[in-house]
């Protein structure tokens, strides 16, 4: 149910974006949203309030984001209040993504490396994945101090290890089977 309640405001969100052309900037302002609520979690917690009012919520996403992102989203923001899903906007959020870069032929991914890339290395890793999955392919770089070496890639429900620990333990499987 809760999966159904995040697509239909997503598909909202997105018809009105195609219509005014700011499928990115509302994808962008989203993001921002959910960003800001999981850095200041007492906020969060105030706008999650049952205490507060439906008024109170709207005037407090008035005051913090006016500046900050465009009427449309603050207005999508506020229906989600009356209509009580203000719970499922990080889901919203999510769905709303999947949704604008389906429409775009990209996808998202991450890499795991043991420090961060370049720009230009993480660039050329996008225009080669992005070859390989016939779609543009932007990625998000994280960092995991196991990686010794190389780039450990997931896109989807695909993954891409290329990291040296990988690469150690195949050639020690075919070693094993060697010496069998």
């Amino acid at each position: 149910m809760a999966k159904l309640i995040e697509k239909t405001y997503a598909q909202a969100l997105f018809e009105l974006a195609v219509e005014k052309d700011t499928l990115d900037l509302y994808r962008e302002e989203l993001s921002f949203v959910v960003k800001t609520f999981k850095e200041y979690k007492d906020f969060y917690k105030l706008y999650k309030a049952y205490q507060m009012s439906k008024e109170e919520k709207k005037k407090m996403l008035d005051e913090v984001f006016k500046t900050q992102i465009s009427k449309e989203v603050i207005n999508f923001l506020k229906i989600l209040i009356d209509k009580n899903r203000y719970m499922a906007l990080e889901g919203i959020e999510k769905e709303y993504t999947n949704i604008v870069n389906h429409h775009y032929g990209r996808v998202e991914g991450i890499v795991w490396t043991s420090i961060l890339l370049k720009e230009d290395e993480k660039l050329m890793l996008e225009q080669k994945l992005s070859k390989m999955q016939d779609k543009e392919v932007k990625l998000t770089n994280k960092i995991d101090p196991s990686i010794i070496g190389g780039v450990f890639v997931k896109i989807g429900d695909q993954i891409i290890d290329g990291t040296l620990k990988n690469r150690l333990d195949l050639l020690k499987q075919e070693l094993a089977q060697i010496i069998v």
